[in-house]
């Protein structure tokens, strides 16, 4: 059981990006959604919201979130979502939780959709999830949990 549905964290992000006028894309939102959904299932061994990432040629992307902005493009998604989003996703969240959200948005949500890309292709998850697969091959191969977490814990120091 998640505790969020992954529309409430997309969300969150857009309104982040509305705040702090630091423009989100299609594909930059996906990879937001990845490293919060990784480092929160690293830690605590339970996913925040309760869907999969496929390991397409631009990086790891929920299908159906995809579909959802594709209209937008390479543009930035233009949609109100406003500050209490944020309070009510943070509400939510125990005091760890919301440190490792905090963790999150301090490490990857100043990159651009690019770098975090050129990140997400360097690492493990979806090296494997890709293997045998040419480089602009489409793909609907799932990034497994076990693959994220065995990556990612690596980093934790425990």
């Amino acid at each position: 059981m998640s505790k969020f549905n992954y529309e409430e964290i997309a969300d969150f992000f857009i309104a982040l990006s509305n705040k702090y006028e630091n423009l989100i894309t299609n594909l930059k939102l996906q990879k937001m959604m990845y490293y919060v959904q990784s480092w929160y299932y690293t830690v605590f061994n339970e996913k925040l919201f309760d869907k999969n990432f496929e390991a397409w040629v631009h990086g790891p992307v929920i299908p159906d979130l995809y579909h959802e902005y594709k209209g937008f493009k390479w543009k930035p998604i233009d949609k109100d979502v406003g500050e209490e989003k944020i309070k009510n996703i943070k509400s939510r969240l125990s005091d760890e939780e919301n440190d490792i959200l905090n963790q999150v948005i301090k490490e990857y949500f100043g990159m651009s959709a690019y770098e975090l890309e050129r990140l997400t292709h360097a690492e493990e998850p979806w090296k494997k999830a890709r293997l045998g697969k040419e480089h602009d091959e489409p793909s609907d191969e799932i990034i497994k949990y076990k693959w994220i977490k065995n990556y990612y814990s690596q980093f934790l120091g425990n």
